[in-house]
């Protein structure tokens, strides 16, 4: 019976917060459409940043501070993953997804959903990359991303998309990963370690 009760306090805190239920409706949407084509469509996360922005604009006081913390949440969400979508790593659809959950959750808060998006992305390429035993030609691919990006820094040039010619392990609906990243985070919060 207490241990019922342990798990419903944060189901019932998690109700009460409309704007963590809409994260979490959405970011099922996108991980069930992601997985299924490879797709994550411009409706959904442009509608979630639209959500996001007027949700926060309207719960806060006064109302241009939750704005500026959701347009905030939104840039640091793009800027994160943009480097990455650049070397052609990662999906357009993808780094929108994570924006639209700053534009939701805000800043400071997308850190930690990006930091848990990245762990849970890692753990998946991983397991992705062990079932198809392709562990090796994947470990070869991020450390030639990691030297592209290095040489690109320290040359003060853009970095180039070398990786392209090397066989690829394969395409992880990288949607998925930040869905379940940011829910893991949601509920580690809810649950009080995080």
């Amino acid at each position: 019976m207490q241990q019922s009760h342990v798990l419903l306090e944060p189901l019932a805190r998690l109700l009460n917060q409309p704007g963590a239920v809409v994260l979490v409706a959405l970011l099922v949407m996108a991980a069930v459409i992601d997985w299924r084509t490879y797709r994550i469509p411009n409706w959904l996360t442009a509608g979630g940043m639209a959500f996001g922005l007027i949700y926060n604009s309207v719960i806060a006081q006064p109302w241009h501070d939750g704005l500026l913390g959701a347009l905030a949440g939104l840039g640091v969400g793009l800027v994160v993953l943009l480097p990455v979508y650049a070397l052609r790593v990662m999906g357009a659809g993808d780094v929108k997804l994570m924006a639209m959950v700053g534009a939701i959750v805000g800043l400071p808060d997308i850190l930690n959903a990006v930091l848990y998006s990245l762990i849970v992305g890692g753990i998946a390429a991983v397991a992705f990359a062990v079932y198809h035993r392709a562990l090796r030609r994947m470990t070869t691919n991020v450390m030639d991303i990691v030297q592209s990006m290095a040489l690109a820094v320290v040359v003060g040039s853009r970095p180039t998309p070398a990786h392209a010619a090397r066989a690829s392990v394969g395409k992880l609906p990288y949607g998925v990963s930040i869905a379940g990243g940011t829910m893991a985070w949601l509920a580690a919060r809810l649950l009080g370690v995080a």
